[in-house]
């Protein structure tokens, strides 16, 4: 029986060989546009699930790298429109896709005409950190026709009530962020980070990811026993801009 795409997400996840996936984030069309899709298979070679970001003029849970890649791509010329047609061309990447952006790029566009796009580019579901619980279910319905995942965040500030409730509707994994702060901000992660995971998987049947604040193979390793997967942002955006392989840079936090 042929998977949804939001069980592509899940699936993948799950397999992870080494008990933790790796869901690594670049922002697309930096630092390189002409080298995107390069990027993106070389990274797709390591990660279990992508996520591609969409840039966006003022992305508010990001901090100042991610702030720093998307005004870059922007002033490039890179839009939803372009990232989804480079998509839809490419081929041989070996990982889902999931889009990470804010809700004004993709209303604009339009949702149904969002989510036919996003089918015929291989993608599996989207992200959108601004977009809460209270207003989502119309989006999210048209997602769900599609198959298409609508990853929900969960933060350590989550009363279980509503926890339960994102959990519940989350499609793909629930993305368990670890701090009360925004990406690539975070000297360490919380001393209470692992009692937090355990809480979210108490309630989610979905597999779940730990992001925010990431960036080394010790993060990785800690994390790895709590949650199932890992989501690596703004340190590897970094890495690419200097220069470096996506592939070695991945391939050293999954080193035990």
């Amino acid at each position: 029986m042929k998977l949804q795409p939001h069980e592509l997400i899940s699936e993948a996840i799950r397999k992870a060989q080494n008990g933790i996936a790796l869901v690594p984030y670049i922002t697309a069309g930096y630092p390189d546009k002409d080298g995107f899709i390069d990027t993106l298979k070389a990274v797709a070679k390591i990660g279990h699930v992508v996520e591609v970001g969409v840039p966006f003029t003022d992305p508010m849970a990001d901090g100042v790298t991610i702030q720093r890649a998307s005004h870059a791509a922007i002033e490039s010329g890179v839009s939803l429109q372009w990232i989804l047609e480079q998509l839809s061309a490419a081929k041989g990447i070996e990982a889902p896709l999931v889009l990470m952006g804010y809700l004004n790029p993709m209303l604009a566009y339009g949702i149904d005409r969002l989510a036919d796009a996003a089918v015929g580019a291989g993608v599996c579901g989207f992200i959108i950190p601004d977009l809460p619980f209270e207003e989502c279910e119309p989006i999210r319905a048209v997602f769900e026709r599609r198959g298409l995942a609508l990853i929900q965040l969960v933060t350590p500030a989550t009363p279980d009530i509503r926890l339960a409730q994102l959990c519940e509707i989350g499609r793909g994994f629930t993305y368990a962020v670890t701090v009360t702060g925004i990406t690539g901000e975070a000297a360490s992660l919380p001393s209470d980070v692992t009692r937090y995971l355990d809480r979210v998987k108490l309630h989610s049947s979905l597999p779940v990811c730990a992001g925010f604040g990431i960036r080394t193979a010790a993060d990785v390793r800690m994390l790895g026993t709590h949650a199932d997967g890992v989501i690596v942002g703004s340190a590897l955006v970094e890495h690419l801009e200097g220069g470096g392989s996506p592939e070695e840079f991945l391939e050293s936090l999954l080193a035990t």
